[in-house]
Parts: structure tokens; sequence; C-alpha cells
């Protein structure tokens, strides 16, 4: 797997650190690039187990960027980003990665909020050109907004204080309860942990409002253009079950996986499920 480094200009000045995981072999032309938008405060490491879960089984280009203000992409003169705003970075992304050709769109938690955004903002495009989405651990609306002050709360004790324990055990443990579910793998916490550590206090303040106020609901016409997954962990604190059922009912033709006793980080909690649904739409004709 070859990877390489991309810097995409953005609005406002910005620079969204890409990465390109190109295929052993060049594609057809009726082969999808795939895109992955991570989540509030990761960067795009956490999509890399289910790259390479997704690249051992199909010969496939993927793409995976930081999110404006999150591990190498910077903010730009902007000082406060919309998640529609974030859905026009992800069609800037696009527009430099993958301007033609079939598409499949994957999104985790605000990731997925991306998504749903990009298919109600520039919906010729998604009905043009998307064959699939992959929505992990997200929602349409947020119903409830304690659970992402809670979030917040746990978030932002982790970059505040990485250095009050040995090794940075403390964010760790942090993490283990509020963002995994039964029995995580220990470097999977690590590496979780390791990027909301490094993430800007700033950004984490940034976005918050923008998380509360998150309502696409009126985007699922345009995201039911394109066959959906909508996947769950079962014991997800921070995106719960309840919000997934949801999302699942207000896209018509959408298939929900609730995972038992997986937590919200499902990109490393249930790599190999979220790779297949990622499978199965590259696969769609």
């Amino acid at each position: 797997m070859s990877q390489r480094t991309l810097k995409i200009p953005a609005e406002g000045g910005a620079l969204l650190a890409a990465t390109e995981f190109a295929p052993a072999s060049t594609p057809d032309a009726d082969t999808p690039t795939v895109v992955l938008a991570h989540g509030w405060t990761l960067t795009r490491e956490s999509w890399e187990p289910v790259v390479r879960e997704v690249q051992s089984h199909r010969d496939v280009r993927i793409v995976t960027y930081d999110q404006r203000g999150h591990g190498g992409s910077g903010w730009g003169r902007v000082r406060s980003h919309s998640i529609r705003a974030l859905a026009d970075d992800l069609a800037t992304v696009i527009a430099a990665t993958a301007p033609a050709g079939p598409l499949v769109l994957g999104g985790h938690s605000m990731g997925g909020m991306t998504v749903l955004a990009y298919a109600g903002r520039h919906r010729s495009a998604f009905a043009d050109r998307v064959r699939g989405t992959v929505l992990v651990s997200t929602t349409a609306s947020v119903e409830d907004r304690r659970a992402i002050r809670g979030e917040a709360a746990a978030m932002g004790l982790a970059a505040r204080v990485p250095l009050l324990a040995p090794r940075g055990l403390l964010p760790a443990a942090v993490h283990r309860r509020h963002a995994f579910g039964e029995n995580p793998d220990p470097a999977a916490v690590k590496a979780t942990a390791r990027q909301i550590g490094r993430t800007p206090i700033a950004t984490t303040g940034r976005y918050f409002a923008s998380i509360s106020a998150h309502d696409e609901v009126e985007s699922l016409e345009s995201v039911a253009l394109a066959p959906s997954q909508v996947l769950v962990g079962s014991r997800d604190r921070i995106t719960p079950a309840r919000w997934s059922r949801a999302l699942h009912a207000g896209i018509p033709g959408s298939r929900l996986t609730v995972l038992p006793g997986k937590g919200h980080m499902l990109t490393y909690e249930a790599t190999d499920v979220v790779a297949d649904a990622l499978i199965e739409m590259i696969d769609r004709r």
C-alpha cells in the first residue's frame, strides 16, 4: 500500500492535510474513490485500520483527510466553522483528489455529520457521483445536548492534562470509559487518546456550538439518493444507538447495524464491519 501526503488549499486560506492511499494497479473508470471524514478532535489516523482492511480485499484508491483545525490541517483566517462549512471543505477535498468518477463516502461521528451536510449542500454532485455512504457512530440531529457536553468535558480533560499521569495514562483511562465499549484494544485506546490530546483546545471549543446545533434532517432526502449503511455500537455513550435508529428511519432503504458491546470508536472496535460496509458500496455497479 503506497501513500502520499497532500496539502489542499481551502476557503479562508487554510491548508487541509490529506493522505492518498493508492491502489496497486490502475483502476478502471468504474472503480470508485473512497473518501473518509473523521470525528471531532480526532484525525485521519483514526481511519487507518479500516483503510488497511479495505485495501487488503479491494484494489481501490482511498483518501483520508484532517478536518479543519485538526491534525495537520490549519484554520486559515477562519475562527469559527459550522458543520455545513465542513461539508464545503469535503467538497474541496473531493475536487482536489477525485474530480471525476464515482465516489464512496464514509464518515465517523462529526465526519458522518459532514457527509450528511455534503449531501444537502451539494445535492447534484452527490446524486451524480456518490455510489454509497457509510455513516458510523453519527446522527442527523443532536437530540440530547448533555451527551455532547459530556464528550466535550472528557475531551477537554484529556487535552489539558496529558502529563498528569505517566505516559498519558489518565487520558487513555478517560477515553476507555467514554469512547469505547467492552474490552477495547489498549493500543486503540492509546491511539485515540493521543489524537485527542494533540487537538488544540481552540479546535475543541470552536466546534462545540456547531455540533450542538447540528441538524441535517432535511438533507436525508438527498442522502437517500444513494445506498447507505448506518453503523453504531450498542454501548456508544457519545452518539447513542437511538440516534442511529432515527438516522436509519430517516433514510429510506438504508441498513442499520447495531454492534453489541461496542462503543463510539468503531473504526478501531469493529474495523472489519466498517470495512465490509465500505466494500459493499465499492462493489455496487
